[in-house]
């Protein structure tokens, strides 16, 4: 289940869950949420998960997305799996997560670009209530901190993993007086919007401003420059949550409830030395 089916990022996450559905010989169901999902009642859960169950339906994999408790519930009761990617909430035992180390990509990006010199290191992420968003920023935080850099506000912001969050926030920021050398996005869709905000003000990356990126999905190879991105191993945490639901089907926990995958830091052509 997911919401976000035209991002790349989606795309490359479900390339792995249909890979390892078709090698279990599982036939893989693709839905929307429900309209009003999050305020689903107890009574319309438990109707909804009985026909899933109904239908054949042995465990519900949600991407990127918060989970009603009532789902859960209804879910917990019926004795059918629920596992999450990257998702909106880690806090939750009754619920199996696959992510990665968003707070080490964090901190990779930001020390990249502090090793490059830029000491006006700016920073546009996802929404304050996404944990995964959260877990970048705080890598970010700490990478400044062990650096010796006071983190400005104004160079801060949280909104949408789109490119249009990235494209209003960088304009902003690149208005300012002391505008960032530097820009740590996020995510991939992001960074996209960083970059076209930058063609659009005649400011040339990576000459006079740095972007990275975070996901590593296959747009970015194909931005100019291309993006210097964190990867995580979207593939492979689409195959780890269907073989996670598969396997607690037949009654199998999973070694831990919260898998977290490591991130690699490809450096490309947008991120180069402080001017």
């Amino acid at each position: 289940m997911l919401d976000i089916v035209e991002s790349r990022y989606a795309g490359t996450v479900l390339q792995g869950i249909l890979s390892a559905a078709t090698a279990a010989q599982a036939e893989l169901l693709l839905r929307l949420p429900p309209e009003d999902w999050i305020d689903t009642s107890r009574t319309a859960a438990r109707a909804w998960i009985a026909e899933l169950q109904a239908s054949g339906v042995v465990g519900i994999i949600v991407l990127a997305a918060a989970v009603p408790d009532s789902v859960l519930l209804a879910a917990e009761d019926a004795e059918l799996p629920v596992v999450t990617i990257d998702p909106i909430d880690t806090t939750d035992s009754r619920v199996a997560s696959i992510g990665s180390t968003n707070w080490a990509g964090g901190r990779s990006a930001t020390e990249h670009v502090i090793g490059l010199g830029h000491h006006r290191i700016a920073w546009i992420g996802g929404p304050l209530g996404s944990t995964p968003s959260a877990e970048r920023f705080h890598g970010y935080q700490a990478a400044l901190h062990s650096a010796g850099i006071t983190p400005d506000g104004a160079m801060i912001r949280h909104g949408a993993f789109s490119v249009e969050a990235g494209l209003q926030h960088a304009h902003d920021m690149l208005a300012l007086d002391e505008r960032p050398t530097a820009i740590v996005a996020g995510n991939d869709e992001i960074a996209v919007g960083v970059l076209a905000a930058a063609n659009e003000l005649q400011i040339t990356v990576p000459g006079d401003l740095s972007v990275t990126g975070f996901d590593d999905t296959p747009q970015a190879q194909w931005t100019t420059p291309r993006l210097t991105s964190v990867g995580q191993p979207l593939v492979g945490m689409g195959r780890m949550a269907v073989e996670t639901a598969l396997g607690m089907a037949n009654g199998v926990q999973p070694a831990s409830w919260h898998l977290q995958l490591a991130t690699t830091l490809n450096v490309r052509d947008s991120t180069g030395p402080a001017t």
